[in-house]
């Protein structure tokens, strides 16, 4: 008898199934079912690739028994089953992505905990919410020995070797007492037909019921077996869609993809000619919780003529598409095609183009309040594809949505572009940015003051980790020169006389601001861009550094220090009275408050904030 404890997340996560969560319990069944669904499409590939299955008569199918004697209920399939290395994996451990983002969701409120369940299933786990033990037993396609996982949910399971004939897995839930409703038929067809009526495999129904049995006077109630198959059974995506309703769709992508919500918009397309294939994608209303971890699980799955190949390929679409769910089944792929070889598979690789642009197209078209609940939920992977998907870069563009100094909400760049070119005025065609971390930072940054004076948009990117990368990549768009407002000189600086007699007039205090603040700065310099602040800090554009950050940002190393260069508003009363200082001590606090102030303003933190906490309370009190 082997003993195994179970991993430390499955054992917080059998605790809530068993104590914490009931209000979602039905959906137990969803769960098995659709396991027992990937089981038989595992071996159907098999039984089509290799030679030693090739020659097995199979029916494939998936069972569930009521027992009610025995309170408890039986849902097998002869699909391609598990050994003990697979039990272990997948009972054992958190096998999925999934669930491992359920359990990082979790509140500590029932309530909302439950809600969860709907979204995220958690496999085979969620039995636990029904049932008092459990055993699995099982046979690997292609091995000897089978295995019985048994446990009752809480600290530990075992594993042993038993006697199976046929390959495929038999769940034996004992019920709970209070679960006792998934004994009743009527109520376990009900389920089915709610989650799995097109799982393209019958599933059948045995139970027993009691009717009268004879005729005359030898008529008896005795209790009789029933047998019926409860599903369509038909793979949806291959019915035309003048056959499929709303519901049809909405019920096949919850029960293959285990989102209690309504996707946000599917695309059901049959494409025939020199290449046939059928697509059916969904953008879940609700962006996956796994979606920027490395180990996310794929969402689409790959078919050859209505038979399952994989759905561990994670770029049947292209990475940022990575929240896509849906189907592509070919008809011009060899079934055996090898999962090493899928990416650079031509006929692939044209499904592929064909289908972005489909999606693509489909996301444009979105009504106004679903074209926003798409952005607030997908902007930053539109950002990335922006980034490495240069063949469909237009048109992200058109799609990709930004915050504003000018506008409420989020604009388009179009949007920004057509504002601009109303300017009276205005010949420059480019688009103005500032990036940073944090918006209420941004929005007060001294470089704006410039741009607010002249009455000119600057679009907001407060995404600095994807937009410091993305952005300056993008160059222009539509014939507009896209412009880091860090990086330029500020409008009205086009006055190079004014400029030049400043700062002729400044040098001596330009040159004591070097002196003093050492290596702290790149440079020193005088500009016209300010109108309220007396400093700010802007990156030199010509260091390699700067574009280089980012780099050791993505490798998890700590960031070089930016190469900063201060700029000095002339006409400001604190840089006036700084030029006039004689106090040696007073000029030496006051220019390093000088650049602090100016890095706060601009998010960025002193290099000695204690040092700087003290000089501004001493410059205080000389002032008080």
């Amino acid at each position: 008898m082997a003993k195994h404890q179970y991993q430390t997340e499955i054992g917080q996560l059998l605790h809530l199934m068993t104590h914490s969560l009931y209000s979602n319990r039905e959906i137990f069944l969803r769960e098995l079912v659709s396991n027992a669904n990937d089981a038989l499409d595992k071996f159907n590939y098999l039984r089509l690739t290799e030679e030693r299955f090739k020659e097995e008569e199979w029916s494939p199918k998936i069972n569930i028994k009521i027992d009610k004697e025995d309170n408890s209920l039986a849902v097998s399939d002869n699909g391609i089953g598990m050994n003990e290395e697979d039990l272990i994996h997948n009972l054992g451990t958190i096998a999925k992505s999934g669930t491992r983002a359920f359990l990082e969701q979790l509140s500590g409120d029932a309530q909302k905990d439950n809600n969860l369940i709907g979204q995220f299933g958690v496999g085979f786990y969620s039995v636990f919410m029904v049932a008092e033990r459990v055993d699995v037993i099982t046979k690997k396609a292609g091995e000897e020995t089978a295995w019985k996982f048994s446990s009752d949910g809480t600290g530990e399971y075992e594993i042993n070797p038993v006697i199976k004939e046929e390959h495929g897995t038999v769940i034996y839930i004992k019920l709970k007492e209070d679960a006792r409703e998934f004994l009743d038929h009527w109520r376990v067809k009900e389920i089915v037909k709610k989650y799995s009526d097109h799982i393209p495999y019958p599933i059948f129904l045995h139970y027993e019921v009691e009717e009268n049995v004879g005729e005359g006077d030898k008529v008896e109630m005795k209790k009789v077996k029933k047998s019926e198959q409860i599903n369509e059974a038909k793979a949806l995506w291959t019915l035309p869609k003048s056959e499929l309703k709303d519901e049809d769709y909405i019920e096949f992508y919850s029960t293959l993809w285990h989102d209690s919500e309504e996707p946000l918009l599917w695309l059901h397309n049959k494409a025939e000619g020199s290449l046939e294939y059928t697509t059916l994608f969904y953008i879940p209303r609700t962006a996956p919780a796994d979606i920027f971890r490395a180990d996310f699980q794929p969402g689409v799955k790959l078919y050859v003529k209505r038979v399952f190949i994989t759905d561990e390929e994670k770029e049947l679409l292209p990475l940022y598409l990575r929240f896509v769910r849906g189907i592509i089944d070919s008809e011009d792929l060899p079934l055996n095609v090898s999962r090493e070889i899928l990416q650079e598979n031509r006929i692939l690789a044209n499904i592929r183009q064909a289908s972005v642009k489909k999606v693509l197209s489909a996301i444009k078209k979105l009504d106004d309040e679903k074209f926003d609940r798409f952005i607030d939920q997908y902007n930053k992977l539109i950002k990335e594809g922006i980034f490495t998907d240069h063949l469909n870069k237009e048109t992200l563009l058109e799609i990709v949505r930004y915050k504003s100094s000018k506008v409420e909400g989020l604009t388009s760049l179009d949007d920004y572009m057509r504002r601009a070119g109303e300017r009276e005025g205005e010949t420059k065609q480019e688009i103005y940015y500032l990036i940073g971390e944090d918006e209420n930072v941004l929005r007060h940054s001294p470089l704006l003051e410039a741009y607010r004076n002249a009455d000119i948009e600057v679009l907001i990117m407060d995404d600095r980790e994807i937009d410091e990368i993305v952005t300056p990549a993008i160059g222009e768009y539509k014939g507009w020169k896209l412009v880091d407002i860090a990086t330029v000189d500020a409008p009205e600086a086009e006055d190079k006389e004014k400029l030049e007699k400043l700062s002729e007039e400044y040098t001596p205090l330009v040159e004591k601001l070097k002196s003093t603040l050492g290596e702290a700065v790149k440079d020193v310099k005088v500009t016209t861009r300010l109108s309220e602040s007396p400093s700010c800090v802007v990156p030199d554009s010509s260091d390699p550094m700067v574009s280089m950050r980012h780099l050791f940002r993505q490798m998890g190393q700590e960031e070089p220090e930016l190469p900063l260069i201060l700029e000095i508003n002339p006409e400001h009363e604190m840089i006036r009275k700084l030029q006039k200082i004689d106090d040696e001590k007073i000029f030496e606090e006051s220019a390093w408050v000088l650049l602090d102030s100016a890095k706060l303003a601009e998010g960025l933190e002193p290099k000695d904030k204690a040092a700087f906490a003290r000089r501004v309370a001493d410059l205080l009190s000389r002032a008080l």
